[in-house]
Order: structure tokens, then sequence, then C-alpha cells
């Protein structure tokens, strides 16, 4: 949960709408199974069932195929006309909305609080924690021999996990080469009206505006304001060295757009922001399988701004994987490029 890392920030989105991607509403339902009962295990809230609430434009081809997946997959959801949705949340202005979809068994995780627990987790059952720099070993005989760390010693196992979300492809060129692609993102955090509760948790759901650009926010919770970003994929970046100052013309697009869908908002001040990066794949989808060329290496990664909701189902299923006791999906093989 490091500054500079995808799952670095305070808060993020879990919610099960996917389009037709069966996959993904399957992984969301186990994940929601794993966070509950990881922090009833741990004693700490990582998992807020807030609701969800997508607002669908003109083009409502992936919302619609959500629908029979939802169903299937036993996560319970509601369609609503924009005066419904309107009378529910007053909050929000629905102009141009065709009408919503809301997942009441959605929410949002703390991410940063959550990397940290699974640290502590970690290290508690047995587990070795080492901070260092890492380049992958020699490839030999269809292995890797081991790794070598920026302190000058070399880590020697049987198995190795590289899970380096933007920095993968940099690790290893000669299979991934572009096939990771961090680019900028900017998250704002404005300060609602003094005494105003209708914008915090409680009072209003996670929401993701699938309009012409999706926005995307999470009510004020834990003291750190109203969150609120646009989820169009940024600049290219390198995550060692960016800058992670936010952009005026950013910061004016995400103030426009929260004025405009939440008018109780107008004049709220920015209280904190946040500038991070997605690790995208070529097709957002996610990357599980062995070096080509090293049996012993598994490569883990291609969040694509989506990744942490999946992260309890998608490390079961790498763990699988890296046993032996499972393969993984052809979905997130290397293969497909």
């Amino acid at each position: 949960g490091n500054s500079r890392a995808s799952s670095g920030g305070e808060t993020r989105v879990i919610r099960a709408t996917y389009g037709p991607d069966r996959l993904y509403v399957e992984m969301v339902a186990r994940s929601l199974e794993i966070w509950r009962a990881s922090q009833q295990q741990w004693h700490r809230p990582l998992l807020h069932i807030s609701g969800a609430l997508w607002m669908v434009g003109k083009k409502d081809d992936y919302e619609k195929a959500s629908l029979p997946l939802l169903k299937e997959a036993g996560i319970p959801f509601q369609t609503l006309a924009p005066p419904e949705a309107a009378k529910r949340f007053p909050q929000i202005h629905f102009e141009g909305v065709e009408w919503a979809l809301y997942e009441p068994g959605a929410g949002y995780l703390m991410a940063r609080e959550a990397c940290q627990a699974v640290l502590e987790a970690f290290v508690g059952e047995g587990g070795e924690y080492r901070q260092s720099s890492v380049q992958p070993g020699a490839v030999a005989g269809g292995a890797m021999r081991g790794l070598r760390l920026s302190d000058g010693r070399e880590l020697a196992a049987d198995q190795f996990v590289f899970a380096c979300g933007p920095w993968l492809g940099k690790l290893f060129p000669e299979v991934l080469g572009q096939r990771i692609q961090a680019t900028r993102q900017e998250v704002f955090f404005f300060g609602p009206p003094a005494g105003d509760a209708r914008f915090a948790e409680g009072a209003l759901p996670v929401w993701i505006d699938n309009g012409e650009r999706l926005f995307y926010g999470i009510p004020a919770n834990r003291w750190r304001g109203f969150k609120l970003a646009d989820d169009t994929r940024g600049r290219d970046v390198d995550p060692t060295t960016q800058e992670r100052t936010p952009t005026p013309a950013a910061l004016r697009a995400a103030r426009e757009y929260m004025e405009f869908r939440f008018p109780g908002m107008k004049g709220a001040p920015l209280v904190e922001s946040r500038v991070c990066q997605y690790e995208n794949s070529p097709d957002t989808h996610f990357i599980l399988d062995r070096h080509p060329q090293a049996q012993n290496v598994t490569l883990l990664g291609g969040g694509s701004g989506h990744g942490y909701k999946h992260g309890p189902a998608l490390g079961e299923m790498a763990a699988k994987f890296v046993l032996g006791r499972a393969a993984a999906p052809k979905l997130f093989s290397l293969s497909r490029f």
C-alpha cells in the first residue's frame, strides 16, 4: 500500500456489474465472501457496504448484459427509472441518465489499510517480509535460479511470483514489453458543506456515471472527503519517477462535472488529491501465467484500473495455479497476445 503503488490509495470501489464478463462477476462474488471473512478474522473494518449506483447513458449494452449474470451469481440488484432514482437520491441531478442500476450489496474497500492487514497477517503466520528492489535472476534449463536484491543478496526459491503492478513490464520486457502500460490517473477529494450529510456514507452510495466519459466516486467517509475521479486513461508515465501533483485542467474538469451532477457540492473546496496510475493490459484483462522460459516463475498483473476488488479471488486463483492444483483462466493467459 505504498504511495507509488496502484493499490496505495485510501479507498477502492467493489461492485459486480461487469457487462458480459461472467468470470469477473463470479470473481467479485467470491471476493466479497473472502473480504467479509478476512475482516472478521483480522478485526478490521475493510469492506463498507454502501450500495453502488450505476447511472446509465444512451449506450447501455454493458449494463443490460450484466443483468442476467448478476441474477445467476445471486447478486441483488434493482433497476430504477430516473424519477425513482431521483426520489431515492435527491442529492444527484439525473439529467442525461436513461436508467439506473443499483447494487445494494456493493460498496468500497479500505485499500491501503487492507494491504497493511494482509502484510501483518502474512508475517503473523510465519512469513518473512523484506523491502528491497528486485531484478529477475538468470533463466537456464527452463527455470529461474534466483533473484538479485538491491542490498547485494540473492534470494533462492522453488517458485517465484512477480506481482509488480506497473513495474511488471519493465522487469520482463522480452515477455511483456508494452503489454503493461502505466497511465497517470488523478483522484480528488472535496469537502462537503459543513453539517450537510447528504454526500457522506449512509446517505449516498458509491456511484458510477457511465455517460460520454466514465466518472465514479465514493461518498465522504473516514474524514477524507467526497471522492471523485475520471476513469479515462491518462498519459503514459513512469511509476518510479512521475511527479504526483494534480493538474489544474483535471481539477477543473472534475469540479465542473461534480457541480453538474451533485449541485449541492457547488463551490466545495478541494481537501485532498492523489495522483496514481493504472497498469493496463492491452485488453484490460488480468495476466496470470507462467514465464514462457521459466516454469517456476508466475507473472501476475494487468489490474487495468479494476483489479483491487478482485484481489482475494485472484490471489486464491494464483495460489492454486502456482501449486499446480488448478489451471488459470484462458482469459488471463499470455497466449492471448
